[in-house]
């Protein structure tokens, strides 16, 4: 007979999510397990480049309860400085993490409240499931391009570093931080590089002596829900060299030749979508719309930030936007590399099928799933904006928390027995 374990919450996860799960499972003293396929905080270390840092500054991409030790409050924190953050935090509050154990299905129990947690270890049973596994699961690669011998076609999570790459030109498919950041790195070590660029955001790195992260805090966008398609806009922001506002004109004045959203191949050439310009400068007005919010906030206040009058200094258009570059022949371009840094999709089929939507993605509220007793952390836009930063985690897990002492406090009660009961 298979030997069962018990205990009122399991998390699975040991990312951000999982642990700022802990730290408040473990406040409102309900008792808990973490499990963790891999190592903590696994995706910091091995699907990450070699050169990433956090795109926020330490003092503020942090959990409330613990700065980084050996970076200051405005340093751009490097990726395994980051993991061991995480694990120290882990260590710091006693987080019941087990390593090493995949979870397998989750199913409800017959007749009785919870879960059957079915893992590569044993089984466990639980009142509640946290599903911690975050956003950035499975790489997405468009099936567009056909497996070529003499093109090598990775996800950005695969990329390290430009000595990984075979010799000759690289085209780097997705202009969000990760993508901008990869094509950047190449340039600098004296690749050609194609960047194809989409819809996106593009906030100033700072702004009168305050990181962008600031601004957004301040005028209340970190706390903006979720609208149709916001979810899914791509922010350009960069914490490489100490910080930096992404600029797609100084790139291609650099040497980056821009192009648009990547549509379709045939015979070896790839064609582009005719809206580079568009792009490039829908995502100007967002930054100048960004700096008109910070000013007049600014006056509003009385603040004593100096001005800041070349943050709004656009560069001439490029030759790539005047004269655009819509189909590119991947051979005759010398390109033997594409980097897809087209996002993640996430897989959930351990789940019950009653938590998910009919494209199997969380059905939820906040992280309450529609099944009750399962919940969700980690996702973009769960409550706002900010969830998927790592201090947004930490709140949302604060919510989950609180919902699952609630509902315990439910579960608890025991209706009185009425007197008659008692007399007869």
């Amino acid at each position: 007979m298979q030997n069962v374990e018990r205990t009122e919450v399991l998390v699975v996860g040991a990312g951000q999510a999982g642990i700022a799960a802990s730290e408040h499972l473990g406040a409102n003293g309900i008792s808990h397990i973490v499990l963790e396929r891999n190592r903590i905080a696994e995706r910091w270390r091995s699907e990450r480049w070699d050169s990433l840092v956090a795109n926020g500054p330490a003092w503020h991409d942090r959990f409330p309860g613990m700065e980084f030790q050996n970076d200051g409050p405005d340093d751009f924190v490097a990726k395994e400085s980051v993991a061991d953050y995480f694990v120290d935090y882990a260590d710091r509050i006693k987080a019941p993490i087990r390593t090493g154990i995949e979870v397998k299905k989750v199913s409800r129990l017959d007749g009785r409240p919870g879960f059957r947690v079915e893992t590569s270890e044993n089984v466990i049973e639980a009142s509640y499931v946290i599903a911690a596994t975050g956003a950035f699961q499975i790489p997405v690669i468009p099936p567009l391009v056909p497996k070529t011998p003499s093109l090598t076609q990775i996800h950005s999570s695969a990329y390290r570093n430009p000595a990984s790459l075979p010799a000759g030109a690289v085209l780097v498919v997705g202009a969000g931080s990760s993508g901008v950041q990869i094509a950047d790195e190449l340039l600098e070590a004296g690749r050609d590089v194609y960047l194809s660029v989409g819809p996106h955001d593009r906030p100033p790195r700072s702004y009168r002596g305050r990181d962008f992260v600031w601004w957004l805090g301040v005028l209340n966008k970190w706390d903006m829900e979720a609208t149709p398609g916001a979810e899914h806009t791509t922010i350009a922001v960069s914490g490489a060299r100490g910080g930096e506002t992404i600029d797609f004109r100084r790139l291609a004045h650099q040497g980056m030749k821009l192009v648009g959203r990547t549509e379709r191949y045939s015979d070896g050439k790839l064609t582009f979508a005719a809206d580079l310009t568009r792009n490039i400068r829908n995502g100007d007005a967002y930054l100048q719309d960004l700096l008109d919010e910070a000013d007049a906030f600014v006056a509003r206040n009385g603040l004593d930030l100096p001005e800041d009058p070349e943050a709004r200094r656009l560069l001439s258009d490029p030759a790539c936007m005047t004269d655009p570059i819509l189909s590119l022949d991947l051979a005759k371009a010398g390109i033997t590399t594409i980097i897809w840094a087209t996002g993640f999709s996430s897989d959930y089929s351990w789940l019950p099928s009653s938590a998910l939507d009919d494209n199997r993605r969380p059905k939820h509220q906040r992280g309450v799933s529609a099944e009750p007793g399962i919940y969700f952390l980690g996702l973009p836009w769960q409550t706002r904006r900010g969830s998927s930063f790592i201090w947004g985690v930490w709140f949302d897990a604060r919510y989950v928390a609180d919902h699952i002492a609630k509902q315990r406090g439910y579960m608890a009660y025991t209706a009185p027995v009425p007197q008659e009961t008692i007399d007869a």
